[in-house]
C-alpha cells in the first residue's frame, strides 16, 4: 500500500501513519509511507520511506503542491489530519485527483472480505461504516490511532509551492487566545442558557476552582460573540478528550456533542429536563444554572477552605 499523509505538525503524520497500519493490517498489505509536512520544520518520523517538506502556504497551494507529489508516486491513499486546514486540502485533493473522500474516520473493521472505515454520525449516536476503493482521501482525528513498528528511517526532499489562482490581497492579524482547550483535562462549558456576557463570570470561577478551561457553544462565540472561536467547541471548532466536561446551559447540537464525545465523563447542567445533551451525559442536573452554579461554587470553596 503506497500512502501520502500530510500536515502541519509532526503529530499529524504519527497519527495517518497508525491509520495507515492499521488498514494495511487489516488488509494484509505491505506499506510505503510517504510524508509531506507544510509550514513546520522538518523532523524525522520513523516509519515513513520520505518525508516532504514545503513552507506554509494557503490550503489551495498545499493541495496543489500534493497533488504534484501524486503525479510523482502513484498512491493508493492520502491522509491529513481532521481539522480545518486539514479538511480543506484534502477536499482540494480529492476533486483534482477525483478520487472519493471520507472525513473523521475513527475506526476500521471488517466483515467477511469487506474492510470499512468508520466514521460517528447523527452526533455520535450512530458508526457508519463505509465500503471503499483505492485511490481515496480520508482525514482522522487526533490520536485515534496508535503507531507500532515504524522503523524505517525516512530520505527527506524539499518541495517548491505550488501557488494556486487565489491571490492573498491582505493579512490581517487574528487575535490569538491563550486557551488550549485540546490540551486541557477539566472545562467547563458555557451556552445559551446564560442571559449575559457577565455571567460568565461564575463559569469563570468555577473553572479557575478546578483548576480547568472554559469553553462554549456555537452561539456564544460565533453569535454572541461573548468568547473568542478559540473556546468554540464543535466540529468548526475544538474537539475535547479531557477528564471532565461540565455543560452548562448548553442544550446539546450534535455538532458540539461529536466535538465532546471524546470526554472521559460528561456532566451537564440544564433546567430543561429533555434537552439533549442528556442523552450523551454521564450525570445530569436537571436545574437553572443560576440557583445551581452559586451553589456548586459555594461548597467547592468550603471543601478548599477558601
Amino acid at each position: 500500500m503506497k500512502a501520502l499523509v500530510i500536515g502541519n505538525k509532526t503529530s499529524h503524520l504519527i497519527d495517518g501513519l497508525g491509520f495507515i497500519q492499521v488498514l494495511a493490517s487489516e488488509l494484509g498489505e505491505s506499506i510505503e509511507a510517504y510524508g509531506l509536512l507544510y509550514g513546520n520544520q522538518v523532523e524525522e518520523v520513523k516509519g515513513f520511506t520520505k518525508i516532504f517538506s514545503m513552507p506554509d502556504a494557503s490550503p489551495e497551494a498545499v493541495a496543489n503542491t500534493v497533488s504534484k507529489v501524486i503525479e510523482k508516486v502513484t498512491l493508493e491513499i492520502v491522509v491529513g489530519p481532521a481539522e480545518k486546514n486539514g479538511t480543506e486540502i484534502l477536499s482540494r485533493v480529492a476533486s483534482v485527483n477525483n478520487m472519493p473522500m471520507i472525513t473523521e474516520v475513527s475506526g476500521i473493521s471488517k466483515a467477511g472480505d469487506t474492510t470499512y472505515l468508520e466514521r460517528a454520525i447523527m452526533g455520535g449516536r450512530a458508526t457508519a461504516l463505509y465500503g471503499f476503493k483505492t485511490p481515496i482521501a480520508v482525514t482522522v482525528p487526533a490520536k485515534k490511532f496508535k503507531v507500532s513498528d515504524a522503523e524505517a528511517t525516512p530520505e527527506f526532499e524539499e518541495l517548491q509551492v505550488i501557488d494556486g489562482v487565489t491571490k492573498v490581497v491582505e493579512v490581517l492579524p487574528k487575535e490569538k487566545g491563550a486557551v488550549d482547550l485540546e490540551a486541557a483535562e477539566i472545562i467547563v462549558g458555557v451556552g445559551r442558557g446564560f442571559k449575559a456576557k457577565d455571567d460568565l463570570a461564575m463559569a469563570f470561577e468555577l473553572a479557575e476552582l478546578l483548576s480547568g478551561e472554559v469553553g462554549c457553544s456555537r452561539p456564544v462565540a460565533a453569535d454572541f460573540k461573548w468568547l473568542g472561536e478559540d473556546r468554540w467547541i464543535g466540529i468548526s471548532g475544538k474537539k475535547i478528550r479531557g477528564k471532565l466536561y461540565i455543560a452548562v446551559g448548553i442544550s446539546g447540537a450534535p455538532q458540539h456533542i461529536m466535538a465532546a464525545s471524546d470526554t472521559k465523563v460528561i456532566v451537564a447542567v440544564n433546567k430543561d429536563k429533555n434537552a439533549p445533551i442528556f442523552t450523551f451525559s454521564d450525570y445530569g442536573v436537571v436545574a437553572d444554572l443560576y440557583q445551581f452554579l452559586p451553589v456548586f461554587i459555594k461548597k467547592l470553596k468550603e471543601k478548599k477552605g477558601l
